[in-house]
């Protein structure tokens, strides 16, 4: 099915931006692990941040299929831009939208909207990854507010942001249904951000330890009711799981466009690499899984821009995307030869980009299993 009109002025806007800006300056901040201030502030100029966020907010009005669409064509220039962007619009100024009162929607989302403050979501911790009911970090209850205390690992924007969702346990004693989530403003007594994490790939994506010491969150900053945190997180990571899956779109479309340019250029005995038949077919195969990857990635959107059920799409779409990426990577170098292990070429940055699309917003793992429970839920119904 052809792409919306709309989508594809987006998609436009985006690569050329990416192109003329975040191209230029991808291996240099990779190779110094710097966040980009300048170019993601441009795509705060440019209304990336807003596009899935509504009109009376400062938002493009749009929705996910328009923000995946500008995510995959980031991703392709730099995935470090990808997974700011998404993050940023999915996880944190989504969830506000989704799950905020309507003071907290106009406090923070034209700031989010804009690009004048970054977003970021804190859910992992050193004893709550794929199990993230187990996080230990706690939010007492005080005359002002709530107190909390807790450390936050791997947290995407982590030294950059502005507005951070924490996710702490309420109630102790009541599992998954004791957790709450907190709208924490940077700034605020108590909070503070720890290590930063060294990576393999988005090395130009900050990634940090936040440290949370009797830190006061007024009442006020709470998101959704008590003990509704887990819900929320949940509901935040399907749509992060549609912007994961375009950013791993984009790293393997990029890796193709690349693996083919070589190919049909290179020459070896005498003509080019692509004359090899087992090359064409190499190719195809991994054209073949790029295109069913946008297809996934695109149903998951539209579903979730119709407000129809879509958590397994979601799964489906990252799944697959994330999967196809470090595979068309893993060619992509292979098909380059020896200059393709160096740092010299942009598929070998593209590799080390690709394989935290399997792990981060659930690894592969989690995502079959939500697949799975899916299809033996219908299979429940229709007996």
């Amino acid at each position: 099915m052809p792409e919306d009109k709309d989508v594809s002025e987006i998609r436009a806007l985006a690569r050329e931006f990416a192109n003329r800006e975040i191209a230029p300056v991808a291996a240099a901040i990779d190779r110094q692990g710097e966040f980009p201030a300048a170019t993601a502030a441009r795509m705060g100029e440019l209304g990336l941040f807003g596009l899935a966020l509504p009109w009376e907010y400062g938002g493009a009005g749009k929705g996910l299929t328009h923000l995946a669409a500008a995510i995959e064509e980031v991703s392709r220039a730099c995935a470090s831009h990808g997974i700011t962007l998404s993050t940023h619009a999915t996880l944190c100024a989504g969830a506000i939208e989704r799950f905020g009162n309507a003071e907290q929607k106009q406090r923070f989302l034209p700031a989010l909207a804009a690009g004048r403050f970054l977003g970021a979501f804190c859910l992992t911790e050193k004893e709550a990854g794929t199990d993230a009911g187990n996080i230990q970090s706690i939010a007492t209850p005080c005359d002002e507010g709530y107190l909390l205390n807790g450390r936050k690992i791997f947290i995407t924007n982590g030294a950059v942001a502005q507005v951070f969702i924490v996710f702490a346990k309420t109630d102790p004693g009541a599992g998954r249904k004791g957790i709450s989530a907190f709208i924490v403003e940077r700034g605020t007594p108590g909070f503070s951000v720890g290590k930063k994490f060294e990576k393999m790939g988005i090395r130009a994506s900050c990634t940090n330890e936040l440290v949370f010491d009797n830190c006061l969150v007024p009442a006020s900053n709470l998101l959704g009711g008590s003990g509704e945190g887990f819900r929320i997180a949940m509901r935040a990571l399907d749509d992060g799981r549609i912007g994961v899956a375009a950013q791993a779109l984009g790293i393997a479309g990029a890796a193709l466009d690349l693996a083919v340019t070589h190919v049909a250029g290179r020459i070896q005995f005498g003509k080019p690499l692509s004359s090899n038949q087992g090359i064409q077919w190499m190719l195809a195969d991994m054209a073949v899984k790029v295109k069913a990857s946008s297809m996934l990635t695109a149903e998951a959107a539209r579903l979730r821009d119709q407000g129809l059920p879509y958590s397994s799409a979601a799964a489906m779409a990252k799944l697959h995307a994330s999967e196809t990426a470090m595979e068309i990577c893993t060619r992509a170098v292979q098909l380059h030869g020896g200059i393709g292990y160096t740092s010299e070429s942009t598929v070998e940055r593209l590799m080390r980009d690709a394989k935290i699309t399997e792990i981060y917003e659930g690894t592969s793992e989690v995502q079959r299993m939500i697949i799975a429970a899916d299809l033996l839920e219908k299979h429940g119904k229709c007996n």
